[in-house]
């Protein structure tokens, strides 16, 4: 409990005893009203003051009016008893909420608990510790073992484990050493690591989730919309309903005393504090669920429409694959195949794309550029060199009809890299990429969950896209896409639906660094192998900070259980208050009545909200 919460307690302790004893002393008149103000002043000081204060600036309608106005009635009727055991249970039902929230956002906070204290510098020969905020890019952080990474950077020197289990909810450690990218909010295992800084404290990883955890309650969902609007509307419709019911009736039939109690009752069923509390409570639980795996949402809204997922479409590589190419084949024709590795490494050394790096690393030492005497790259289709007076040409079918060698696509699965020397066909490398170990599984999930549609969309060749579709059992695979061409096919995807008035999400999941735009698009867009990545935590509506698809069925199954909860919530507390509100009309419920609709409402709604925490 914070301190606030105790003082709480100890009012409610204090105004209890105070009530029992006053209950107990034979008194009449006006002393027996100013004992009962004693105990009702002790518990219920705060919520007058609010009542009024709320007035003065014009929010009259909430539930410190309700309240107010009731027990005050209830004084004003001879109801002492009543008056000050309706502010006793509605200032424990309150304590109850607060701690509810309270522990809520602890939960979360210790599932986030990335934010780092200090960060380690090294000035004038000594270790000193500053705000992680006086960190500039470039310097030198030093972390040892036990310690949190401060800030995004590059390993300098040292070897040693992370554990991301904050980051991703895995927790399988990371093994990192000189040159290895790293991220603010790992924990350092084992070795002292010397990392220099690549980003300032603001734009660090760390910073980015923190900011977005913090701000997921501003993208309120429709069902939490509803609520609030409800409540505006709600709240001074049964106010005016008891004043009417105060009024109308003793003008027929007398007895003004006995119908403004009916009123006051009425008021104290009314108070709607079950559904504005446990409603944004549960999504919030929600929330905090999906962050304890490692699944970032930005809002309730997504978490909502993700409830409803019936169409998934995945990018492939990054996405459903491991986004490592290798050289798995080497098919020489006229030359051996280290001789033909070697042409292609001469040929690509000077280029950063992936399938480059994956012949270099194959290749296994850097070439010697001194030899290099030209250098070219033709887009779309590959490389030229001149190496010690031999043109190298290294691409596509495309390139080596330009050079005028013969090839043929032997349809091999995986990225082809054709080779020919001085216009003459050497041979071909094929390029693959590994399917993830949880793909497959990811997508029997999701059918078993019952999304209706799973596309794949990948830039990759038609041969590659297909064999890796086959692989994980997806029927329906576009390849040979543009970025742009993925926002089409999302579009195309999105006007089936409306023309078969289909009701339900559509998501894209792509690595959220060149599918900006189609993760924009979507109705639901997931970031995957996000750790670090600028791109994904922008773009993307929620993010994976790690790259398994299959917490993708764990984040619908989570968006599912908050959203049964919520309407659970909704449909029990209406169902309740509009029983008990006929009742109290009807002169059947009495003031103890209104305390259950009340406080007991809201106590059993808060708790069935908490329940999303355990998802």
């Amino acid at each position: 409990m914070t301190s606030k919460q105790k003082k709480t307690l100890v009012r409610i302790i204090a105004a209890l005893i105070l009530l029992i004893a006053v209950s107990l002393l034979p008194l009449k008149g006006w002393v027996k009203l100013a004992a009962y103000i004693v105990p009702y002043a002790v518990v219920g000081w705060d919520v007058l003051w609010k009542a009024v204060r709320n007035i003065a600036h014009g929010q009259v309608f909430d539930e410190n009016f309700l309240m107010a106005i009731a027990t005050v009635g209830a004084f004003c009727t001879g109801e002492y008893t009543e008056a000050a055991a309706v502010m006793l249970f509605y200032q424990t039902g309150e304590l109850f909420q607060s701690c509810a929230v309270g522990k809520s956002r602890r939960s979360i906070a210790e599932l986030m608990d990335i934010r780092p204290d200090h960060a380690n510098i090294e000035r004038d020969g000594q270790v000193v510790e500053v705000d992680p905020e006086q960190v500039a890019v470039g310097d030198v952080i030093i972390v040892r073992p036990g310690e949190k990474i401060p800030l995004d950077g590059i390993v300098e020197e040292g070897v040693s484990s992370l554990d991301t289990a904050a980051l991703t909810g895995e927790s399988l450690p990371r093994e990192v050493s000189s040159g290895s990218d790293v991220v603010s909010g790992c924990i350092n295992m084992s070795g002292l690591l010397r990392i220099k800084v690549t980003k300032p404290f603001g734009e660090s990883t760390v910073s980015k989730i923190l900011d977005l955890v913090e701000n997921s309650s501003a993208k309120k969902a429709k069902t939490e919309n509803f609520i609030s609007r409800f409540a505006a509307y709600y709240t001074p419709a049964v106010v005016v309903s008891a004043v009417l019911l105060a009024v109308i009736p003793p003008l027929i039939s007398g007895g003004w005393v006995h119908w403004l109690h009916r009123a006051l009752v009425f008021l104290v069923i009314s108070c709607p504090c079950a559904l504005v509390i446990s409603v944004p409570l549960s999504f919030f639980g929600g929330i905090g669920a999906a962050s304890r795996k490692g699944i970032l949402v930005k809002g309730g809204n997504y978490l909502e429409a993700l409830a409803v997922t019936n169409t998934v479409v995945f990018d492939k590589t990054g996405t459903l694959t491991k986004g490592v190419f290798k050289v798995t084949k080497i098919c020489p024709e006229g030359l051996s195949e280290e001789d033909l590795l070697a042409a292609a490494a001469y040929a690509e050394c000077y280029s950063v794309h992936p399938i480059a790096v994956s012949i270099l690393n194959a290749y296994g030492k850097a070439p010697d550029r001194q030899y290099i005497s030209e250098n070219k790259e033709i887009s779309g289709k590959g490389m030229i060199c001149v190496v010690g007076g031999k043109t190298i040409a290294a691409g596509n079918i495309r390139l080596m009809r330009e050079v005028g060698a013969s090839a043929d696509d032997a349809g091999d699965p995986g990225t082809v890299v054709h080779i020919a020397v001085d216009g003459r066909y050497c041979g071909r490398l094929v390029i693959s990429d590994e399917v993830k170990e949880h793909s497959a599984q990811a997508i029997n999930a999701l059918r078993e969950k019952g999304v209706r549609r799973v596309v794949m969309l990948t830039g990759d060749s038609d041969i590659s896209g297909k064999h890796t579709a086959e692989q994980l059992g997806i029927s329906e695979a576009y390849t040979q896409l543009l970025p742009s061409d993925k926002v089409q096919k999302v579009e195309l995807l999105l006007d089936e639906r409306s023309a078969e008035n289909q009701k339900g999400s559509l998501v894209f999941v792509g690595d959220g660094i060149n599918d900006a735009p189609v993760l924009s698009r979507a109705d639901v867009g997931i970031a995957m192998g996000a750790m670090g990545s600028d791109a994904a935590i922008e773009a993307a509506d929620i993010v994976l900070m790690d790259d398994d698809p299959a917490k993708i069925p764990a984040a619908i199954g989570i968006a599912r259980k908050t959203l049964r909860i919520v309407r659970q919530n909704i449909v029990f507390a209406l169902a309740v208050k509009a029983l008990i509100l006929l009742l109290g009309a009807l002169g059947a419920a009495d003031m103890w009545a209104a305390v259950f609709a009340d406080v007991g409402v809201m106590i059993i709604a808060v708790l069935n909200a908490m329940r999303t925490l355990r998802s």
